[in-house]
């Protein structure tokens, strides 16, 4: 399986899965999420929260609706929005489960976001090797080609900086 780190907008991304970070409520508000809410131009957050509240580390599926995807996995690695932070588990969970929800439904390809991180109050560094460490560890059935998304290029690089880390160990 080909894993990469790129830098752009996962709106903007194309692929069989995109994933939202989400928090437990599933609630598409700002960041990762609401770039997602926007590319779809659909009704993907009303979806989203009937599926949840899910349990910290899980996922949902929804529609991608005007997204270039076929879906999108919504991977709670935070609690909901001003209920605490991230953890080294719910983001080794939320990346794991993500994984498995796309490979599992054949998707080929996947663009994921540094879960937990950023608004989340997880550290980018640490959280992006919890994050490259599960995606190598990963045996995929379908899942071919795995990328790690950065908005910005201070998160591209510590992303690629890390990345590269965790190849060499």
């Amino acid at each position: 399986m080909e894993f990469t780190v790129i830098r752009g907008d996962i709106a903007a991304q194309r692929a069989d899965a995109l994933v939202n970070a989400a928090g437990t409520s599933l609630r598409m508000g700002s960041g990762v999420a609401g770039a997602l809410r926007r590319g779809a131009d659909g009704p993907i957050n009303d979806e989203a929260m009937r599926k949840g509240p899910v349990e910290l580390g899980a996922v949902a599926v929804t529609d991608a609706y005007e997204l270039d995807a076929e879906f999108v996995v919504h991977a709670a690695a935070m609690p909901h929005y001003g209920d605490g932070e991230a953890t080294r588990e719910s983001i080794r969970d939320a990346t794991r489960n993500a994984l498995r929800e796309a490979d599992e439904r054949g998707a080929k390809s996947m663009v994921l976001p540094a879960l937990g991180c950023g608004i989340a109050g997880f550290s980018l560094e640490e959280g992006g090797a919890i994050i490259c460490e599960e995606i190598r560890r990963f045996d995929p059935n379908s899942l071919e080609d795995v990328r790690l998304i950065a908005y910005s290029d201070e998160e591209y690089e510590t992303l690629r900086e890390v990345a590269a880390e965790a190849s060499d160990t």
